[in-house]
């Protein structure tokens, strides 16, 4: 049957780790297998591999075949250099010591190159943590800046508030100042103005006083001339008069106008006792 080296999964998800097993070829990848030699974490930087050389080499001479995973395994830990070493020592191409001579130094390169990776990886961590912290600091810095600058501003516009009622006090009490001055001198203005205005208001009344008795004369004097007139001259005469006249004559004038009807109402009946008499004295 076909043996192969190669990989079985454990672990869990995302997180797998494996068992380097010698298995039937016809086998699942996780079933059942021959042999354990030792076992692959790729979880971590370097990976850590653990395998048991003198079994592997063992099943590499029956005729195991490994898979491409496990041949990369063997070959950094040496496995396949070490079965490389021992054909030529079959062969006589060298003797044994050379032959472990040259396994021994290459093992010892190798644990110098995964000490180097191992150192460096260590330093990058250390770099990038203390460049992460610095940015931090940076970013701590930059906020500390900018609360000083923010409780800088609230002060003054705390302090500018704090002098605005000052300010307006001032100014009120100014105005309030200007106000009565204002209202003195307008008193004080209004006190000199009103003799003015009752010596004013009172000359107009001495002039119409003055001019009535004058108009007066003025329509008496043609009055007097419309007597000699004509009757119908006399009617247009009274009627610019009557217009001049005041409220009082016309309302003489309507008084009249009865008095005038009651004459006439009285006249037909004086009419009608003549005529009375007169039919009497026929009669007799």
């Amino acid at each position: 049957m076909a043996v192969k080296i190669r990989l079985t999964r454990k672990g869990k998800k995302k997180k797998p780790y494996y068992h380097i097993v010698i298995a039937d070829a016809r086998a699942p990848r996780d079933g059942k297998y021959i042999e354990r030699i030792g076992s692959y974490n790729p979880n971590i930087n370097p990976a850590f591999i653990e395998i048991d050389e003198d079994k592997a080499m063992e099943w590499l001479q029956k005729g195991a075949q490994p898979t491409d995973t496990a041949r990369a395994i063997l070959s950094y830990k040496g496995v396949l250099l070490k079965k490389h070493l021992a054909e030529g020592v079959a062969k006589g191409a060298l003797s044994e010591a050379e032959a472990e001579k040259k396994h021994k130094a290459w093992l010892e390169n190798q644990e110098k190159k995964v000490d180097s990776k191992k150192s460096k990886l260590a330093t990058d961590k250390t770099t990038k943590t203390k460049k992460s912290l610095a940015a931090e600091k940076e970013i701590q810095e930059a906020k500390g800046k900018a609360l000083e600058a923010k409780r800088s501003e609230l002060s003054a516009d705390v302090t500018k508030e704090n002098e605005k009622p000052e300010d307006s006090a001032a100014e009120g009490e100014a105005t309030a100042e200007s106000g009565e001055a204002a209202s003195a001198e307008a008193t004080t203005a209004s006190a000199d103005a009103t003799p003015t205005e009752e010596a004013k208001d009172e000359t107009p009344a001495a002039e119409v006083k003055e001019e009535a008795p004058a108009a007066e004369v003025k329509d008496e004097a043609p009055a007097e001339e419309v007597k000699d007139k004509a009757p119908a001259e006399e009617v247009k005469d009274e009627a610019p008069a009557a217009e001049v006249k005041d409220e009082a004559t016309a309302e003489e004038v309507k008084d009249k106008a009865p008095a005038e009807e009651a004459k006439e109402e009285e006249a037909p009946s004086k009419e009608e006792e003549s005529a009375e008499n007169d039919e009497s004295t026929k009669e007799n």
